[in-house]
């Protein structure tokens, strides 16, 4: 088994590492070979909205068709069993590398036809880590629910299991 993490905070030992280290660990200890990448350390950006991913027998179809640093990382993403993506709340949501990694990951796999909703290979385990300066109790005030939901929905529908 293979557990994948990105951390798209900018901070490498921050509270959003933290937990993803953790999270690594548990894997870790259940027999699981692990990586961790910190976002912020690659040169890329998101989706262009060049739909080569979605061109029928293109081909780039089902994959996107950007090359640069995060390539290899998005190869690493689909080969995973387990994948962990972390991120502070910065302005009520994701970091903007975070969105931007999301959009490359989830988009090229994501169909607009109710089933099958994905074009990914298969389906692995997921979750979404986020760290907030904010107590819980004022999240559904600001539209943190939302952010959080929202996330779930897309990794969940287009990619991967909750």
């Amino acid at each position: 088994m293979k557990a994948i993490a990105f951390n798209a905070s900018p901070r490498k030992e921050g509270n959003t590492a933290t937990l993803l280290h953790k999270a690594l660990e548990g894997t870790a200890d259940a027999g699981a070979q692990t990586a961790l990448f910190h976002l912020y350390d690659y040169s890329f950006r998101g989706c262009t909205s060049c739909l080569s991913c979605k061109l029928l027998d293109g081909k780039s179809y089902g994959r996107c068709a950007a090359r640069d640093a995060l390539t290899p990382l998005l190869e690493q993403a689909a080969e995973a069993d387990v994948l962990l993506l972390g991120s502070p709340i910065y302005l009520g949501t994701e970091t903007g590398i975070c969105r931007a990694f999301m959009e490359r990951l989830i988009y090229p796999y994501h169909t607009y036809a109710m089933e099958p909703s994905t074009l990914f290979p298969h389906r692995m385990r997921t979750a979404l880590f986020y760290t907030t300066g904010m107590p819980a109790k004022g999240h559904g005030e600001i539209g943190y629910d939302t952010l959080f939901k929202r996330g779930q929905h897309f990794m969940s529908r287009a990619l991967f299991q909750f």
